[in-house]
């Protein structure tokens, strides 16, 4: 396969040296919709994987209702925190060594706001960033400073922000180096990010490459990090990493689920024999490994 014809040089550190590592069905929405012969690639300088552009979403598919309804999410607040809220006890495990109290703090690309939610009780104050209009409304009804894009936010809280938080939004950025820049610009010096995504080393990505690459490769994903490209990128923007970890989100009979049926069920199926000491087990080994669902990064702007 020509590469070139599909990739131009890497957004993130300028190669233009890209090796296939998968061509084939993606998904396109919600599980069981996909999208064929769409093509990942990895760059061989910084690592990082790279859906062809040409099988992304449109950019502008957040700022409306487009990037919902391809996901299978609904469109509705309420719809948003049935997938949104169960996820928070990660990020705010992940988020437990930092303190907030009487923070500002930027929540980017925050859909409904469940993480604000569940932070506005003790920080000063709140911005939102989210492109997507029909969440705002709610966000602004809640008390949070919303904007479309962080760049929107540059006049009234430039080096302002004491910490930002982005969980799930890098992989779907146009150019994520250009994404953590302007979340540096907002932060004030020696302020602090949290930042997760999934990640590219992923075991079931090694258990049942055919049938799970299908699945963790998505039409609305064109960026797909390990630690070491998504550190790699964060130091491109100017940060300090002060932490890397990862959390592993689904249970044990989940990936069991997946060998023996080939399917996910998320968290909602159980096997015997398998209970919440064995699914501690698996998340803690697979999070010592490298292997998890989730990389987090903490990072700093230098003082």
């Amino acid at each position: 396969m020509n590469l070139t014809k599909y990739f131009n040089e890497c957004e993130i550190c300028k190669s233009n040296d890209w090796e296939l590592i998968y061509n084939g069905e993606i998904r396109a929405g919600g599980y069981g919709s996909y999208q064929q012969n769409s093509t990942v690639t990895r760059c061989k300088n910084c690592g990082v994987g790279r859906l062809a552009e040409a099988d992304c979403i449109k950019p502008n598919a957040y700022e409306t209702e487009e990037y919902r309804a391809t996901v299978n999410q609904g469109l509705k607040v309420t719809d948003f925190y049935k997938i949104a809220d169960p996820v928070q006890i990660f990020h705010l495990k992940a988020a437990q060594s930092i303190s907030l109290r009487g923070k500002l703090v930027a929540d980017i690309g925050c859909g409904a706001g469940s993480f604000s939610d569940y932070i506005s009780g003790i920080v000063n104050q709140i911005i939102a960033i989210e492109p997507t209009k029909i969440y705002q409304d709610s966000l602004i009804k809640r008390g949070y400073k919303t904007f479309d894009y962080t760049k929107d936010a540059f006049n009234e809280f430039e080096e302002k922000v004491d910490f930002a938080v982005s969980f799930q939004v890098i992989e779907h950025v146009e150019n994520p180096v250009q994404f953590l820049q302007e979340i540096f610009q907002l932060l004030k010096p020696g302020g602090k990010l949290l930042i997760a995504t999934p990640n590219s080393n992923d075991v079931m990505l090694k258990l049942i490459p055919l049938e799970f690459k299908s699945f963790f490769y998505r039409k609305v994903h064109r960026w797909y990090f390990d630690t070491s490209s998504l550190s790699f990128t964060a130091k491109k923007a100017g940060f300090i990493i002060e932490e890397e970890s990862q959390l592993h989100t689904m249970n044990m009979s989940n990936m069991l689920s997946w060998l023996s049926t080939k399917k996910p069920t998320g968290n909602n199926s159980t096997f015997n024999g398998i209970n919440r000491q064995a699914d501690s087990l698996w998340s803690s080994y697979l999070e010592q490994t490298g292997q998890a669902d989730t990389l987090f990064l903490q990072l700093s702007k230098p003082k």
